[in-house]
């Protein structure tokens, strides 16, 4: 079931471009929020309050959000973050309606029986590996749920595993992820050491992921985004 909305203020921003290092040198962060083509608004708050509303929302909660005199329902579409640091530095909000549905990424865990905290699986000496951590789902932002669970006392020999088929989602949430993908399975922890020991020194040490979707933050990029009209909320904005 889905949680109260999140309330958040932020307020007007007229500093752009490369004046907005100036903002988050005094703990203010840029936001924008895109609002079905109209043009974009240009918004700011205060870093640790906009911090707890993306640690609280993520991508898949509703917020009730008080931009000046105006008040919306909005959605978190990207948050950048400044990579060594991992300090927040822009957030892009997508205005929704009541009605209207979107895409959202939901939080996929494993739900135990009572008294237990791992599979059985795991509890006899076998490692099971997540495969999936969200699945996409479409509801009106109001109806989205917090997270979907698995039953992983289902978890119980070698070979075991979860897919999206067998999640269960609330009455008016329909998943949108491919019911064959494989959420999580068991595997002989000798079968994961060797796996491990193949793909040794393959990791690039050098890729850091700078936002939550994996684009560079660049501020005359984030500029230009914020010139674009906002589009529907639950799609990625380029170049944010």
């Amino acid at each position: 079931m889905a949680q109260d909305k999140i309330a958040l203020t932020v307020e007007p921003r007229t500093v752009t471009g490369r004046g907005v290092k100036g903002l988050r040198t005094q703990g203010i962060i840029p936001a924008v929020i895109h609002d079905h083509g109209k043009e974009s608004i240009l918004v700011q708050g205060d870093q640790r309050v906009l911090l707890k509303a993306y640690m609280a929302a993520g991508k898949h909660h509703a917020i009730a959000l008080k931009a000046g005199t105006k008040n919306y329902t909005a959605m978190i579409k990207d948050a950048v973050f400044e990579p060594k640091k991992h300090m927040l530095t822009h957030v892009v909000f997508g205005a929704v309606s009541a009605t209207e549905k979107i895409d959202a990424e939901i939080p996929v865990h494993a739900a135990y029986a009572e008294g237990n905290d791992a599979s059985p699986a795991e509890r006899a000496g076998y490692i099971v590996i997540s495969n999936v951590s969200f699945v996409v789902v479409e509801a009106t932002a109001t109806n989205l749920p917090d997270v979907l669970t698995y039953d992983a006392e289902k978890l119980v020999n070698v070979g075991d595993h979860i897919t999206v088929g067998e999640l269960t989602a609330p009455q008016g949430v329909d998943i949108k992820t491919e019911p064959e993908t494989v959420i999580a399975t068991v595997y002989e922890p000798s079968a994961v050491a060797a796996a491990n020991d193949a793909a040794g020194g393959d990791a690039d040490e050098d890729a850091t992921p700078e936002t939550d979707n994996g684009s560079p933050e660049d501020d005359k990029d984030t500029q230009d985004a914020e010139n674009q009209p906002g589009g529907k909320a639950g799609a990625q904005a380029k170049g944010e």
